[in-house]
């Protein structure tokens, strides 16, 4: 950006300041005699306005620490929620596999 204006230098402002504010934070990793491996899934049926597609998502917890994740529109249109969720656990199936 050769000559950004006013209102993009405080958007820029406020980022840092975010960023400031949340250098403590982060993923804790912790020690666990547990090897479970948990696979939660969401999704929204038609969610988007402007393409009636739904968005998907996951976690995948190894024991008790965030291994995975990902949310992330699907790349069809699903025509019932039954579809959305089936979507989006194939997702799920294909990260943990």
């Amino acid at each position: 950006m050769h000559a950004p204006t006013d209102s993009q230098w405080g958007i820029v402002k406020r980022i840092m300041c975010y960023l400031q504010g949340t250098t403590t934070y982060g993923l804790h990793i912790s020690r666990s005699s547990s090897f479970a491996l948990h696979v939660y899934t969401n999704a929204d049926c038609a969610g988007s306005i402007d393409d009636c597609k739904s968005t998907g998502g996951y976690l995948v917890f190894f024991g008790k620490t965030l291994v995975s994740w990902k949310l992330s529109k699907q790349c069809t249109v699903a025509h019932s929620f039954t579809k959305a969720e089936y979507k989006a656990l194939v997702d799920d199936t294909a990260e943990v596999i």
